[in-house]
């Protein structure tokens, strides 16, 4: 008798993505164009990296005193402390008062892993984890995967074009009291003080934990303080978070996947206990954080020279996505192209809405071989100057093409 497989009853799971990027490599058109890459890149169409990364890599694998013992589960305690500097600011009031941590991550999502398995054993009474961003998110999983009841909200307003801090406000007052509140590109959300105050208030009255996303900074204003300037007002209204701060995407090293996960308490003690939890959880799931990338970063900002380099590296790939977008729009609007276009450059950042319609967007992939995501946001590092004309040209025939149609981009489902 033929013996059974263990694994009978696996059945193939759903992708979570590559499903477009799969397609884009299975196309033989010469003029093909993908723009849903999650790294930035160059006008060559190469992943960008920063200049001073590649001199400290060589620097770094030329150190004959390097020893490569395993990390602790905590993580380079240097590559915390800068890490920690960099989001809050080096004089920092919360630094000083030893009532912000963080533990060293691996991979991108290494942070919300970590915090998802503690709040799970440690914030008994949170039951739900609700998700507001400008897209669908990885971070419901791994929540739904710790047994919390996901909500994903997408606060991008398909009339406005734009992501709207009415919307925003809305979801926080009408979200299940004492949530999880995972929020990310906040930024470009554009909230004014008396917003701000509203939605730290309405998080204080319904007992909400927020845990922020920080995935680039600096990428968004090419000024890493104004980039995180919103932590301050938490931060100084004495709350308690975690963030999630990744540090691959702006240094351009995307195969490091370097990160920490960052723990703002109310005093050290409540601190201590905290990252104490957190490092039995991180030796469950990793042992020890790889290096490499952490001592690349660490050097780099713990030297005040090639800090200073690294930052106009910084400040000029984001000169040049603002320029782009600006190209982007006035080529649109010389096309005669129906409709505003403004939304593209009002938004920060590498990736922005077109603002396209569902129709529009299968108009582009379908019959000009233009792959980008059914919502529309693209990565705008991968429109350069050999392909803007194909593709201003062919968005405005999709759009010509469609003219009936509705633009923009449907809400995420809600509870």
């Amino acid at each position: 008798m033929p013996r059974l497989s263990v694994f009978i009853d696996v059945i193939l799971a759903q992708k979570l993505e590559g499903g477009l990027l799969n397609i884009y490599k299975q196309d033989d058109y010469p003029h093909k164009v993908f723009l849903a890459y999650r790294v930035c890149m160059t006008n060559e169409g190469h992943p960008w990296v920063s200049f001073v990364v590649h001199k400290t890599r060589l620097h770094i694998a030329q150190d004959p005193s390097l020893n490569y013992e395993y990390l602790p589960t905590k993580g380079m305690k240097s590559f915390i402390q800068a890490s920690l500097e960099l989001l809050f600011g080096k004089h920092s009031q919360a630094i000083v008062e030893n009532r912000v941590g963080g533990v060293h991550t691996v991979g991108d999502s290494g942070a919300f892993q970590l915090g998802a398995q503690f709040l799970k054993t440690w914030h008994r009474d949170a039951q739900a984890a609700c998700i507001i961003s400008s897209q669908k998110e990885p971070h419901g999983f791994i929540f739904q995967d710790m047994g919390f009841k996901v909500y994903e909200y997408c606060i991008w307003d398909t009339k406005k074009l734009c992501l709207d801090p009415n919307m925003l406000l809305d979801v926080v007052e009408n979200i299940p009291h004492g949530s999880i509140l995972v929020i990310g590109d906040i930024f470009n959300c554009k909230l004014t003080q008396s917003q701000w105050t509203k939605l730290m208030s309405t998080i204080k009255s319904k007992q909400l934990f927020p845990f922020f996303d920080i995935p680039c900074q600096g990428l968004y204003t090419g000024d890493l303080e104004e980039d995180t300037i919103f932590l301050q007002y938490f931060v100084a209204q004495g709350f308690e978070f975690f963030c999630s701060q990744s540090l691959s995407k702006n240094f351009g090293i995307y195969d490091e996947g370097v990160g920490i996960l960052v723990v703002a308490a109310l005093d050290n003690q409540h601190l201590l206990c905290v990252l104490s939890q957190l490092m039995n959880c991180a030796q469950a799931l990793w042992l020890n954080p790889p290096a490499t990338g952490a001592r690349i970063i660490t050097s780099i900002l713990c030297n005040p020279v090639l800090l200073g380099e690294w930052k106009q590296n910084l400040k000029r790939l984001v000169e040049n996505i603002m320029l782009i977008k600006e190209k982007v729009k006035e080529k649109l609007r010389l096309l005669r192209t129906p409709g505003s276009w403004n939304h593209i450059t009002e938004q920060m950042g590498t990736h922005a809405y077109l603002g396209l319609s569902h129709q529009q967007v299968e108009y582009l992939i379908r019959k000009k071989h233009i792959y980008i995501p059914r919502t529309s946001r693209i990565n705008f590092t991968c429109i350069n100057t050999h392909n803007v004309d194909y593709i201003t040209q062919s968005i405005n025939e999709a759009v010509l093409f469609t003219s009936g149609a509705e633009r923009g981009f449907p809400k995420a489902d809600k509870p």
